[in-house]
């Protein structure tokens, strides 16, 4: 089975559209080829592609994707923060399970008393 062609579009702003056709005349290419090469080389590289201008060489700057340096204590707070966050998602669950189990007890409880039920009962009960 061949591969089948899809088509894309999107729209640009003018300045966009004119710089773009602009380069494609120096190249001597469609608008269409120019696209089709770019989103060729993007796929080909797997989304990584650095565009150079034309006057600066590929190997200058520090390459692509570009890397930062962070700091160890950055990456160690971030570390404590992350243990904190489980840490604190384990007590919420811990929680939540707690208030279940108490739910559960109170709607066994024959003895307890529901105050909507005494409104109007003239009863006379005793806390205790």
């Amino acid at each position: 089975m061949g591969t089948k062609s899809k088509t894309i579009s999107f729209r640009v702003d003018e300045d966009a559209f004119e710089t773009l056709r602009e380069i494609a005349e120096e190249r001597e290419l469609s608008l269409s080829a120019v696209f089709r090469d770019y989103v060729d080389t993007l796929v080909a590289h797997d989304g990584q592609v650095d565009l150079v201008p034309a006057d600066q060489d590929a190997d200058d700057g520090e390459g692509f994707p570009p890397t930062v340096e962070v700091p160890k204590s950055f990456i160690r707070e971030h570390e404590r923060l992350e243990l904190e966050a489980d840490h604190l998602r384990e007590q919420l669950e811990e929680h939540k399970r707690y208030i279940d189990y108490l739910r559960e007890q109170a709607e066994n409880d024959e003895e307890v008393v529901k105050l909507e039920e005494l409104d109007g009962d003239g009863g006379s009960f005793q806390l205790g």
